[in-house]
């Protein structure tokens, strides 16, 4: 990584409103109604109205324009329209977008929102059948051949060799699943309120692409989440308590592809991962044992567990076992395996929850909480912090 000291963004900017739409299997509208209704609910969060926005930031795969948003929710003209590439990797990167902006004094209020019918329209998880020519396509062609057409074949392979290397075995993904449906079980908004499992169910659900079972994959949601991000001083004049971005990053490894990197040395980690956790540790001048809830990107379970390691929560193959003992909260709102699949994004809204009080799971006193973003692709990683 070519940043090897502190940035001067932490402390700067603040996540001030977040908003989301009903999480479901078949949403019965547009994506871009999806992404209008969030933005409102998230506005209206924050107590700020649409002529206060004068940004917006979303993810290149995101269907509804930035334009588009503005003219739906009546926003006026925008200073700062920003896109984020590689899926569920910029969810995190989309609030440092906002960030920077605000930082800089290019924009005041920033939008960040991701929106999709993503079981009832385009499902991620039917894989790469068809793409356009490009060199991300033509990387595909090395995999593809061989039957890794899926999300959950390519994660397959790098979890079959972690699970090898420190000598575990499939059950060693329990632990995530189980933490994410015990969480998602308590909290209403969860498409799986109310359905715990056991360890017992994960062992015995369905083979999906081995070692990965039907548990260690997360869901497929329709819906819409977007959060306010303005300075810290602004944010603390809103209507509720802000919370305060005290470190952002981006990261890439070396070798790096999209969920295929297995040209690479060893693929028992994610080096995208390493990369942000360094610059989130170096500019915030936290540690692991400073975090008081941590939301990770929960694609795949195994990721989950290279994510802990990769931070420095625990040792190399320690991670199964650091779950289970449940030193860190995990997870809180369900995750995307318990709550909804939203390309990570109603993570960072359960960890501004978590920061002001209000979470469902609430972590007594908790005042720092570190999310990270779709690992396995360039990423991105976020440590939220209660103001003063």
């Amino acid at each position: 990584m070519s940043l090897r000291h502190r940035d001067a963004l932490g402390g700067r900017a603040a996540v001030a409103g977040i908003g989301a739409t009903e999480f479901s299997k078949d949403s019965g509208r547009s994506e871009l109604a999806l992404a209008v209704e969030s933005v409102r609910a998230a506005l209206d969060d924050a107590g700020l109205s649409p002529a206060d926005v004068d940004g917006l930031v979303t993810f290149t795969m995101d269907t509804s324009p930035e334009i588009t948003v503005a003219r739906a929710v009546g926003i006026g003209e925008l200073s700062f329209f920003s896109r984020v590439h590689y899926g569920g990797g910029a969810a995190c990167a989309t609030v440092q977008q906002a960030a920077l902006a605000v930082a800089s004094g290019v924009a005041d209020v920033v939008v960040c929102y991701r929106a999709f019918n993503e079981r009832s329209g385009r499902r991620f998880g039917s894989g790469a059948a068809r793409r356009e020519p490009s060199a991300e396509g033509a990387a595909l062609g090395w995999n593809m051949p061989f039957g890794l057409l899926t999300p959950a074949s390519w994660v397959a392979m790098a979890a079959r060799r972690y699970l090898h290397v420190h000598g575990l075995t499939p059950d060693a993904f329990g632990p995530v699943a189980v933490t994410a449906r015990r969480y998602a079980a308590r909290n209403p908004a969860a498409y799986f309120h109310g359905r715990p499992i056991t360890l017992a169910d994960h062992a015995a659900s369905r083979w999906i692409v081995e070692p990965l079972r039907l548990l260690d994959c997360c869901q497929e949601t329709d819906g819409g989440q977007a959060l306010v991000v303005t300075s810290a001083e602004r944010a603390r004049e809103l209507r509720r308590p802000p919370a305060v971005i005290v470190a952002a990053a981006q990261g890439a490894g070396r070798a790096q592809e999209q969920m295929t990197s297995f040209a690479r040395d060893d693929l028992t980690g994610l080096p995208e991962t390493g990369a942000v956790a360094r610059q989130l540790w170096r500019t915030s001048g936290l540690a692991p044992a400073d975090i008081d809830v941590g939301i990770l990107y929960d694609h795949f379970t195994p990721f989950v567990l290279m994510q802990l390691e990769e931070f420095g929560f625990c040792g190399p193959g320690e991670a199964s076992e650091f779950v289970a003992g449940g030193a860190l909260p995990l997870n809180t709102h369900g995750g995307q395996l318990g709550e909804a699949y939203l390309h990570g994004m109603n993570g960072i809204a359960e960890a501004v929850r978590q920061i002001r009080g209000t979470a469902v799971n609430q972590i007594p006193g908790a005042a720092r909480a570190l999310v990270t973003a779709g690992a396995g692709v360039p990423t991105s990683g976020l440590i939220l912090g209660a103001d003063g």
